[in-house]
């Protein structure tokens, strides 16, 4: 059984995959971390998900705009957009993580990461059925311990299908424009194991760092994956496309009982 291991507490980083395969928290190699949703967490948006995944802990809120953005206007683009925000308040982090807005910049990393959200949810989404508005989805990072981008992109698009049922709802949209259920989930080599949903002390030291995006069809969505040390095989990526669709079936299922 997993547990949640305090990012604080003095650790032997050698002993993270012991000999019997056991990881820092008692997980076999191919085992998620305890996983929660409470959605509807914020009432004034339009969709919003707590989406919990061990320690990591991410606020994801919908918000509809009955307009595009400038640019499909100038372009003459049909149909809608989605876009996407991520964020890591100061307290996520046992160091203070300063505020990007009080930098003036938005950080490379960021950056990376909210694009990442945005194509990943935009692909299973018909922008013609969305009609001509625009969802933004926010994701806030109020506590990190590994995978923040990949639960930002299962709390995002959960937080998308209430949103989309409150338009369909109310007739603004008539047809659903979710053409597939998507998750993501990051997996990794760690002492040479393949292992699956890497907490922060994993992540730290593994020797190779992946993150898969799936639909619920088994179809890919997008494979970020790089070698922290040695070069990996391609029978290493295999297991980790297993083991990640193993973990990312799981997470539809759950996903999946929030609306039923």
């Amino acid at each position: 059984m997993s547990k949640n291991v305090n990012l604080g507490e003095g650790i032997d980083l050698s002993d993270l995959v012991d000999n019997n395969k056991k990881r820092i928290d008692g997980r076999k190699p191919d085992e998620l971390r305890k996983i929660n949703f409470t959605p509807n967490f914020i009432s004034s948006s339009a969709g919003s998900v707590l989406f919990e995944i061990g320690n990591t802990r991410v606020i994801c809120t919908a918000s509809i705009d009955e307009n595009v953005p400038a640019w499909m206007r100038y372009q003459n683009v049909s149909g809608g957009w989605i876009t996407a925000e991520y964020s890591m308040l100061p307290g996520s982090t046992l160091d203070r993580k300063k505020r990007e807005s009080s930098t003036g910049k938005v950080g490379g990393r960021t950056m990376e990461i909210q694009r990442l959200i945005g194509r990943s949810i935009r692909s299973v989404i018909d922008l013609e059925k969305l009609g001509r508005r625009q969802i933004y989805l926010d994701c806030d990072v109020i506590q990190a311990d590994g995978g923040t981008r990949t639960a930002s992109i299962c709390g995002a698009f959960i937080a998308l299908k209430f949103a989309i049922k409150k338009l369909l709802e109310n007739g603004s949209v008539k047809e659903n424009p979710i053409k597939d259920d998507i998750a993501a989930i990051s997996a990794g080599i760690c002492k040479g194991v393949v292992i699956l949903d890497l907490c922060y002390l994993e992540d730290s030291v593994a020797e190779v760092d992946a993150n898969f995006v799936m639909t619920s069809s088994g179809k890919i969505i997008e494979i970020q994956s790089t070698a922290e040390a040695e070069p990996f095989s391609e029978k290493h990526l295999d297991e980790m496309l297993s083991v990640s669709k193993k973990g990312i079936n799981e997470i539809m299922k759950m996903q999946k009982n929030l609306f039923d």
